[in-house]
C-alpha cells in the first residue's frame, strides 16, 4: 500500500466526528457543542440555522473556543426563527436531506443540530433523517425541567429505532439523584455519560476551564 494513502487512511479512522442534539430547545446544545469542540480540537459545522443571524450558533462558538477554530458555513441560513421546515417556507425554500455533505476536514468534527431529533425540516424529514444521512453517532444533551426524562426515554427509543449510535449522554447542569438515575439506567453500556456544570455566565474562559475538567472522553 502507498505509504501516504495508508497515513491517511489511519489518520481518518482515528476522527472524532459528532453530531450534537438534545431532547428538546434551549437546552444547552451550543454551549456543549463549544467544549466538545474546544474538548476534542475539532472544527464545528451548524447545518442549518434558523434566525439570530445576526449572533448565530457559529458567532458563538467562534466567540467561546477561540478565534483559531475552523467554522464551515452553514447549508441554510434562514431568517424566521423557528422551526427549519417552517423558516424554510417562509423563504421558498426546500430542504433536503440528501442536499446535505459533511465538511472536508482532516480534523475532528462538531456538527450541531437544530433542536431535537423530530424537529421537521420538511414536510417528510427531520433532523433524525438528516443524522441518518450524514452517519453520525450522537451526542444527547440533557437539561433538567419537568418532563426531562419522558423527552429522554423518547429521545433514546427513536434513536434505538434508527439504529443510530448514541456515543455521548451529556447531562448539562445539575439533576435531582433520582432523575439522573433513571436516565442512566436506559442508556446502553457503551454510552459514555457527560457531566456539565451550570454555568453562570457564558465566556471563553469558562468554556476553557470546564472543558480541562473534563475526564477523558
Amino acid at each position: 500500500m502507498d505509504t501516504k494513502k495508508e497515513k491517511l487512511e489511519i489518520q481518518n479512522l482515528e476522527q472524532k466526528k459528532l453530531f450534537v442534539t438534545g431532547i428538546g430547545t434551549e437546552i444547552g446544545k451550543t454551549v456543549c457543542s463549544s467544549i466538545l469542540t474546544k474538548y476534542f480540537n475539532a472544527d464545528y459545522w451548524k447545518p442549518i440555522q434558523s434566525g439570530d443571524l445576526h449572533f448565530s450558533d457559529s458567532m458563538k462558538i467562534k466567540e467561546w473556543v477561540g478565534e483559531n477554530v475552523i467554522i464551515h458555513p452553514e447549508k441554510y441560513r434562514l431568517q424566521l426563527a423557528a422551526s427549519p421546515h417552517q423558516s424554510a417556507l417562509e423563504e421558498g425554500v426546500l430542504i433536503n436531506s440528501n442536499d446535505f455533505k459533511l465538511p472536508e476536514t482532516q480534523k475532528n468534527l462538531i456538527v450541531e443540530g437544530a433542536g431535537g431529533l423530530m424537529v421537521p425540516i420538511s414536510d417528510e424529514e427531520f433532523i433524525i433523517d438528516l443524522i441518518e444521512k450524514l452517519n453520525l453517532p450522537v451526542a444527547l444533551v440533557v437539561r433538567n425541567y419537568l418532563g426531562c426524562i419522558n423527552h429522554t426515554l423518547l429521545s433514546l427509543m427513536v434513536l434505538e429505532q434508527k439504529n443510530i449510535k448514541l456515543e455521548y449522554l451529556i447531562l448539562n447542569g445539575n439533576f435531582p439523584e433520582d432523575t439522573e438515575r433513571i436516565i442512566c439506567k436506559n442508556i446502553q453500556e457503551e454510552t459514555k455519560i457527560i457531566r456539565i456544570p451550570d454555568i453562570e455566565k457564558i465566556t471563553k474562559e469558562n468554556i476553557e476551564r470546564i472543558t480541562k475538567q473534563l475526564e477523558k472522553i
